[in-house]
């Protein structure tokens, strides 16, 4: 008898999983399977971003369970397509970035960007720091910096001190990095309106051309001035000489001509 119920039991069981499986064939018969047939590149170059995805459903849905979905050409996929955005991520990495202003200047430095705000400030991580003076990545230089704003430094109004890098990394609910950015900031003194420095340069070359053409023309008049009134001395002084010669001959005359009357 635990013969018989033993085999009962073993027949009943390989019922149910034939049952099991048959059912099954026929949800995967019905089962969905959709194909991405394009994709638009991710809207940031580092950084979290968006792209934009066209999927669309394949004909024979079993077939493409059993077989590589990636190898089905055109005339297998159906024209009932969808399109979706979903986040990308193609380097965290985002560099060196510099900005020159002038003291007194608003500077805004926004760290997440929009499409980051978009997905919400508060699904983010974020750790700046701050290296003073200089323009560098080198992580060795920088130190904790607190910001009140959390996604964003605002130096208003910004000034000398401020100058340096600043540097934020940002990470997401489950501490993955996706975000590592430098901006380097000079802050020049108030009054210099061009920050161009080849124009600024050349306008300095030619303000400076300009200044030594002023003083050699000075100096010419200067020189031209000094040749002057040497030459009035000298001529001042020969004709000194000769009203002096004049008078010393009249007087020896007049001395000569006493002397022969005398005699």
């Amino acid at each position: 008898m635990q013969h018989v119920s033993l085999r009962l039991n073993f027949l009943l069981f390989l019922l149910l999983v034939h049952c099991q499986t048959s059912v099954g064939l026929e949800e995967v018969d019905k089962v969905s399977v959709e194909v991405i047939v394009n994709s638009s590149p991710c809207s940031t170059t580092c950084g979290l971003g968006m792209k934009t995805q066209t999927l669309c459903l394949l004909k024979d849905s079993e077939m493409a369970m059993e077989e590589d979905v990636s190898s089905k050409d055109e005339t297998q996929v159906s024209d009932k397509c969808r399109v979706r955005k979903v986040p990308c991520l193609e380097a965290w990495q985002c560099g060196l970035r510099t900005m020159t202003v002038t003291s007194g200047q608003r500077v805004e430095i926004n760290c997440l960007g929009e499409v980051m705000e978009a997905m919400g400030r508060f699904s983010w991580r974020l750790l700046w720091r701050y290296a003073r003076g200089i323009i560098s990545s080198d992580d060795s230089l920088f130190v904790r910096w607190e910001a009140p704003q959390l996604d964003r430094i605002i130096l208003d109004p910004v000034s000398e001190k401020d100058a340096g890098t600043y540097c934020c990394d940002v990470q997401d609910t489950t501490f993955r990095r996706v975000k590592r950015v430098y901006w380097g900031v000079r802050v020049l003194p108030a009054g210099v309106i061009n920050l161009d420095y080849e124009n600024s340069l050349a306008q300095w070359e030619s303000t400076g051309n300009q200044q030594n053409q002023t003083m050699s023309d000075q100096q010419d008049h200067r020189m031209t001035f000094l040749y002057m009134v040497l030459l009035s001395l000298a001529l001042a002084g020969v004709g000194a000489g000769l009203m002096l010669l004049g008078v010393y001959w009249t007087v020896k005359r007049r001395k000569q001509k006493h002397f022969d009357r005398c005699s």
